[in-house]
């Protein structure tokens, strides 16, 4: 009798593990398959012929179009640069430079519909092309309240996501993926 106890106990062990960490590879995945610069995320072999087994399981779960290896890469930050989650009741500043890329765009979304938060009547995203550089540095404010200089505005409420989409890009193929560092975003206070 006691043997099947273990027995079973260990099973439910076994499932429980396997299980969580399946989950946790398919949600997050920081160890498995995405690279983490920062608050920004990014899964680096999405567009390769063969991705890994865990970035093949992201992409059926998030069930999105995505870009081809050669096309571009797509960051998500889900937090700011000291790990509190962006919320639209905040002002946010995204600082610094962009990996090298032909070009790119910003964008925020709602984290579970994937709903573009963008206020009515502007842009869906923000482009590099329309970006005013400071000594060749961006800087870009992001929220409710209007700002100076690069603006993406947004409306509602709740937790946001930021979306980086780099297009014709080197980051993280190569020599110089060690190199390769992402704007910080700062909060600028909450109403």
């Amino acid at each position: 009798m006691r043997f099947v106890l273990r027995l079973l106990m260990m099973i439910a062990v076994a499932l429980v593990v396997g299980f969580g960490l399946s989950y946790y590879a398919l949600t997050d995945g920081r160890l498995f398959g995405a690279v983490q610069l920062g608050p920004w995320t990014a899964w680096p072999d999405i567009g390769s012929p063969q991705p890994n087994p865990y970035t093949r399981g992201h992409i059926t779960r998030e069930a999105a179009l995505q870009l081809g290896q050669s096309e571009g890469l797509t960051f998500i930050a889900n937090q700011d640069s000291d790990g509190a989650a962006l919320d639209l009741r905040c002002s946010y500043r995204l600082d610094g430079r962009v990996p090298v890329s032909t070009f790119w765009t910003l964008e925020a979304i709602d984290p579970v519909t994937w709903a573009n938060l963008s206020a009515p009547g502007t842009d869906a995203a923000m482009r590099s092309s329309e970006i005013v550089r400071v000594d060749n540095a961006m800087l870009i404010h992001v929220g409710t309240r209007l700002r100076p200089l690069n603006w993406l505005e947004l409306t509602g409420t709740g937790p946001f996501s930021l979306v980086m989409t780099l297009y014709d890009t080197t980051a993280l193929l190569g020599f110089s993926s060690s190199d390769t560092v992402m704007p910080s975003i700062t909060s600028e206070g909450c109403s």
